[in-house]
């Protein structure tokens, strides 16, 4: 007998008309789809095609950007174009916002296409983190930059995993499996485990001295009780941390011996990093604050490459390290 899975794009059709929605978002979400198949080709054949090192560029974070991020920008660029429902986009890789289809567009997407790029050289997963927000459809449109309660849903593809986890608003976060047809398949509902004894914290330990002395603290008092693991991409850690548990943190560095290094906002970029995996992370039963306790989801974007530190996981651990946060403001 052969076994066949329910696709993706059945996945979402079923969840439109449930929801009496339009197919708009269906349109869309081909796009993302096709532009993160496309990437992960690159990403398989890059050593043969010499794709894997640096450009020689900079980009507006002041990294050094990865040949693979440049391909990952034009392809989704491409994709998004294509689509005819995106009205502008904001990307890590680009200075300034990119307008797309101003007059007949739908939806703001805000994506990083290349999440954790530093691990390509050594064929690691990265990811393509994406936030999507609707237009106002009842009256004039100014295009301002949504917080992530506005979004109406967030995703992230691990490649080269095959993996994909969506955040649909009000309605779950679910993961899919890439297939030998090259679908996303296999709809499963992620809920972040209850049971202790399988969650995991996740943090760069060679920052911690640099952590503000209250969360040091924390750290010590909590890490031997949970299982540490820290992959280095946003992406990655979240994908594990969403099936086990715990706590992803990033916090801001304000104790580094040179003080030009400090960030006491934070490192991560919130539009299209922090309040991506915040989105995903409340709809699979947890939450997400930054270094002031604040709900990632109600902080409103000031700039489109506004950074943030990030707590995210399991509820009763972030609620936790929210009154440590919220004390030593």
């Amino acid at each position: 007998m052969i076994r066949f899975e329910q696709t993706f794009m059945n996945f979402l059709l079923q969840h439109q008309e449930k929801h009496n929605r339009t197919y708009h978002f269906l349109i869309l979400m081909d796009a993302m789809i096709s532009a993160a198949k496309h990437i992960q080709h690159y990403y398989l054949t890059g050593a043969l095609k010499g794709n894997l090192g640096l450009a020689g560029d900079v980009n507006v974070q002041g990294e050094d950007v990865m040949r693979m991020d440049q391909i990952a920008q034009e392809i989704t660029i491409h994709y998004l174009k294509t689509s005819g429902r995106v009205i502008h986009a904001v990307s890590e890789e680009s200075e300034e916002i990119i307008p797309i289809n101003p007059d007949g567009g739908r939806y703001f997407v805000y994506f990083d296409p290349l999440d954790g790029s530093s691990n390509i050289p050594h064929g690691l997963p990265v990811g393509f983190l994406f936030g999507i927000a609707k237009r106002n459809l009842e009256g004039p449109e100014d295009g301002h930059l949504r917080a992530g309660k506005d979004y109406i849903a967030a995703g992230m593809f691990v490649i080269p995993t095959g993996t994909f986890t969506l955040g649909l608003k009000d309605a779950g976060t679910w993961r899919f499996h890439i297939d030998e047809t090259m679908n996303f398949v296999r709809p499963r509902r992620m809920i972040l485990p209850e049971d202790t004894k399988s969650w995991e914290l996740s943090f760069n330990a060679s920052n911690r001295d640099t952590y503000a002395e209250p969360v040091q603290k924390w750290i010590t008092e909590n890490e031997s009780k949970y299982a540490f693991r820290y992959l280095g991409a946003l992406a990655g850690d979240f994908h594990r941390m969403l099936a086990n548990g715990g706590m992803f943190m990033y916090p801001a560095i304000v104790n580094h011996p040179n003080p030009k290094k400090n960030r006491p906002e934070g490192k991560l970029r919130l539009m299209y990093e922090a309040a991506v995996v915040a989105f995903m992370c409340r709809e699979a039963g947890g939450m997400a604050v930054n270094e002031a306790g604040i709900p990632i989801l109600e902080v409103q974007p000031e700039k489109h490459h506004q950074r943030t530190a990030l707590y995210v996981g399991s509820k009763k651990l972030v609620e936790d390290i929210t009154r440590v946060l919220r004390e030593k403001r």
